[in-house]
């Protein structure tokens, strides 16, 4: 097939993914900003005001990246799962698999749509943190590459758990016990380096540490990792994932009935 094909047939993807989220605004990017509101509310003026400072920032400030960047993080993971396994439950998916569009075209598509809905969110949750906070920026091009590395990372998860899925429940098992966790765990309201050493090693090995960490370093330029060692790790994720969900998705792996 010509790549004015593949490109005419990913850009059909992708404005359905972006419609999709864009034609209920109201249920997918409203609720982010209340969220995110709330958590500025009971832990930046509340809680922070008696914390005091944190790596060397008043405590709302330091909280601001990680706040921003688990709104990405929950948004980018929810589109895809949500879209691709509604895609599987309407048939719409098996009409794709016939067409002549190659399974990456369909991989790209879905990320891309969670993509954009992931950044959007984030750009939201900004802004309405300007209500709260002056933002500084240390390092642009780190919190480009972090967010847009970052929310891929977690669509392809999404895509993933969407091909598996067997029901609607199964789309929020991994967000409720694994994502969350994992996410709360994951420094955005604290630096691991308060940690005792043991917690430390254990926190070492949650991939969100690593995405918060060089997050924050773009807006504050602090981390608790090295910015190499986080590059690497999202490189490694969206390697394996697309790895796998390439050969789950040409194998018609929970997509073939």
């Amino acid at each position: 097939m010509s790549s004015s094909v593949n490109a005419i047939a990913l850009k059909s993807i992708l404005h359905k993914e972006v419609h999709r989220f864009m034609r209920i605004w109201i249920q997918t990017l409203v609720p982010p900003a209340i969220t995110i509101s709330l958590y500025f509310v009971i832990f930046g003026e509340l809680i922070g005001s008696r914390i005091g400072q944190m790596g060397g920032y008043d405590y709302m400030s330091f909280i601001v990246p990680g706040l921003i960047m688990m709104s990405v993080i929950t948004n980018s993971y929810s589109n895809v799962a949500s879209s691709f396994y509604s895609a599987k439950w309407q048939h719409n998916i098996e009409e794709m698999l016939v067409a002549p569009v190659p399974n990456w075209v369909i991989v790209a598509g879905y990320v891309g749509g969670g993509m954009a809905r992931g950044i959007l969110v984030g750009l939201i949750v900004t802004l309405v943190s300007l209500f709260f906070v002056d933002i500084k920026i240390h390092n642009i091009w780190v919190i480009i590459a972090t967010v847009c590395l970052t929310s891929a990372t977690f669509s392809l998860g999404g895509l993933i758990n969407a091909i598996f899925a067997s029901s609607f429940d199964d789309i929020s098992i991994i967000p409720t016990f694994i994502l969350t966790p994992l996410t709360y765990l994951g420094g955005v309201f604290y630096s691991i380096s308060l940690l005792p050493e043991f917690w430390q090693g254990v926190s070492q090995a949650n991939p969100i540490v690593y995405m918060v960490n060089a997050f924050r370093y773009g807006f504050l330029g602090v981390t608790d990792v090295s910015l190499t060692i986080a590059f690497s790790v999202l490189g490694v994720f969206i390697v394996t994932l697309y790895t796998l969900a390439m050969v789950l998705i040409t194998k018609g792996v929970g997509l073939r009935t």
